[in-house]
């Protein structure tokens, strides 16, 4: 294919499908008549074929995410049903819109992850080379509770399970958004933020290897981590996605960045939410309950896993 005979040929298609965009998003459905509403359906199932051949030939960056923005308004206004119906919009989302944009953005989380990884290494390297490191990341009461008395901390949670469980939600978006919000400090603060807990979290398994606990504390983490820490590495990714709009806005004007990079970032937020809400659910009361086997624990997180996997490799076919 031509690239740029290509998109001379095409440009006038999506020009005409935004000018009709505009006019309803102006002025409503109402303004456009029989013939306009037909061409704008038939403009939005030829500008899909559109972006998905730009997919294909990886055309750019640039023109793929114009014309996936260009679709994107297109559904919205031919798909939308009365408010009465938005429950629908909400599925869709779920269903579709999250894990197209953990896919679109996955650069992001990459970056979010590696930089959390990279603490919990380098916390592990020093953590078995100097014995004064652990005492200077983790707080002492745990360090004494591990060391000293041989035991991990989470049975503070039995008997006070509906109470620790909100706790823990309340304290995960705070992380959560926390870690979002850093991207508008060029992203400084998210990587720090990501750094610091992948500091924390090695020095921690580090501490509970070298005390004979780590089985047990992994059963503890497995369940609830399997969602806890990839909500983490999205929220790292939301927040580095407002860092790019702010740092390399590329072709776009910065207003037009935050726009494109800020809708991104908000529905990884939409997406994020509900994993913390599980993941503080199963962490108030499936992780820490003594009756549940530690097999069970490791096999009910690799399950998780596998299925949050899965639902963020879901696919939209473009009709």
């Amino acid at each position: 294919m031509k690239i740029q005979r290509w998109i001379a040929r095409r440009e006038p298609a999506w020009q005409r499908l935004d000018f009709l965009l505009k006019k309803i998003e102006k002025k409503g459905i109402k303004s456009l008549n029989a013939s306009e509403i037909q061409e704008l359906s038939a403009l939005y199932r030829s500008v899909s074929a559109d972006l998905a051949r730009a997919k294909t030939f990886e055309v750019g960056n640039t023109l793929t995410q114009d014309l996936h923005q260009l679709t994107t308004r297109a559904y919205s206004q031919i798909y939308q049903g009365p408010r009465g119906q938005d429950w629908g919009a909400i599925w869709r989302f779920y269903r579709w819109g999250f894990p197209e944009t953990v896919q679109q953005t996955w650069p992001c989380t990459a970056i979010a992850t590696f930089t959390f990884l990279l603490g919990g290494l380098i916390a592990w390297w020093y953590a078995w080379s100097d014995p004064a490191f652990i005492p200077s990341v983790v707080p002492p009461e745990l360090i004494t509770k591990v060391r000293d008395e041989q035991e991990l901390w989470m049975g503070s949670i039995i008997g006070i399970e509906p109470l620790a469980s909100s706790g823990i939600m309340i304290n995960n978006m705070s992380v959560s958004f926390r870690i979002i919000g850093g991207g508008i400090i060029a992203g400084i603060f998210t990587l720090f933020i990501l750094f610091y807990n992948g500091l924390l979290i090695g020095s921690i398994a580090t501490l509970v290897g070298q005390n004979n606990l780590a089985y047990p504390f992994w059963a503890f983490v497995f369940p609830h981590g399997s969602l806890e820490l990839p909500a983490i590495f999205l929220s790292g990714g939301a927040g580095l996605l407002i860092a790019k709009a702010l740092l390399f806005p590329g072709n776009y004007t910065r207003v037009d960045a935050f726009k494109i990079y800020g809708l991104q970032a908000a529905q990884l937020v939409f997406g994020v939410v509900p994993l913390l809400f599980i993941a503080g659910i199963i962490e108030g009361f499936f992780s820490p309950n003594p009756s549940v086997p530690d097999p069970l624990k490791y096999v009910v997180g690799l399950l998780l896993f596998i299925v949050l996997i899965q639902y963020c490799s879901v696919r939209k076919q473009h009709q």
